[in-house]
């Protein structure tokens, strides 16, 4: 129970200064943050790192293009899966695919 109360009372003496000191703190601290977001070193890093993640999400994009060339979705739910795959080159190299006469 002496924890409570002491925990208690450490949350409203920490409220009560918070709340004295907040709003000004708040200020000086968004001020010095947008300083920083504003100047020229910070703009130019920020623009060289946006072109290197853009670069590199096309990059991944052109490999995983070229080994699953894909149209839309419907396409590529539309392909069979290995296992079926298997299934008609061996129905088809038995005669019994698809297009095979029906006996």
């Amino acid at each position: 129970m002496r924890y409570r109360i002491t925990f208690a009372a450490g949350l409203a003496i920490g409220y009560v200064l918070g709340a004295k000191a907040g709003k000004a703190r708040y200020e000086q601290i968004a001020r010095t943050a947008r300083r920083i977001a504003e100047s020229p070193a910070v703009q130019e890093t920020a623009g060289l790192v946006g072109a290197q993640v853009n670069n590199a999400g096309r990059a991944v994009y052109t490999k995983v293009n070229e080994k699953l060339p894909v149209d839309s979705v419907k396409d590529f739910l539309a392909r069979p899966t290995d296992e079926e795959s298997d299934e008609l080159r061996t129905s088809d190299l038995n005669g019994s695919g698809p297009d095979a006469p029906a006996r």
